[in-house]
């Protein structure tokens, strides 16, 4: 872990970076994965999307770091689905910190983590994105019909209902309060769920707001 940076355990540390940003990263190295991560790497033939899936775990990796206190490599990620009973899917955790509630999420180019105190979820996209049609997120989303009642360009408003929507699944808790942010120098959109307040790691979002 970097000098002077404490642990901070009552706060969620959550960060968006770009994935060239997170493979550039002094303190990250895909050698921190462990085998069981690079076999499924390893079924990833686009290689755009397996950098995606690299990044997005060794940022989820950097802030359990920043979290906890201890360093990026010291973390153990798992993966279990209590569905079938099997590891390496289903919802992350740390098997070193099984209290530490982490996330991670991916797409285009763009990735997000989270880890904090009980469960948390956090969800990125690019600012672009469109989550799909109207007569689709009216099925998902309750607050799409007055978003696009009300707007004459809904689609910004849909995004950001779709991020905070995905942040509340990966933390499996509706009614946890929420904090969005734009990071227009990344082009991106993204929201944390969780009960515990959140800390943005300095310098890797902008205009954070609840």
């Amino acid at each position: 872990m970097s000098a002077g940076l404490p642990p901070r355990q009552e706060h969620v540390v959550a960060a968006v970076a770009t994935t060239a940003e997170v493979l550039a990263h002094p303190e990250l190295d895909a050698d921190m994965l462990a085998p069981w991560e690079h076999r499924r790497l390893d079924r990833i033939r686009v290689p755009a999307r397996r950098d995606d899936v690299v990044a997005a775990r060794l940022l989820l990796r950097l802030c359990a770091s920043r979290f906890t206190g201890r360093a990026p490599d010291a973390h153990e990620l798992i993966q279990f689905c209590p569905e079938c009973g099997k590891y390496e899917h289903g919802r992350p955790s740390l098997r070193d910190s099984p209290r530490t509630g982490i996330s991670m999420s991916h797409a285009h180019g763009l990735v997000a983590a989270a880890a904090g105190p009980g469960a948390v979820g956090i969800d990125v996209e690019p600012s672009t994105r469109r989550p799909g049609p109207i007569a689709v997120l009216r099925r998902l989303l309750p607050e799409a019909d007055p978003v696009a009642a009300t707007s004459q360009d809904p689609g910004p408003g849909l995004l950001r209902a779709w991020v905070r929507r995905e942040a509340l699944l990966k933390a499996g808790g509706a009614g946890l309060p929420l904090l969005e942010w734009e990071d227009p120098g990344r082009g991106a959109t993204a929201a944390v769920a969780s009960a515990a307040p959140v800390d943005v790691l300095p310098g890797i979002a902008a205009s954070a707001h609840q």
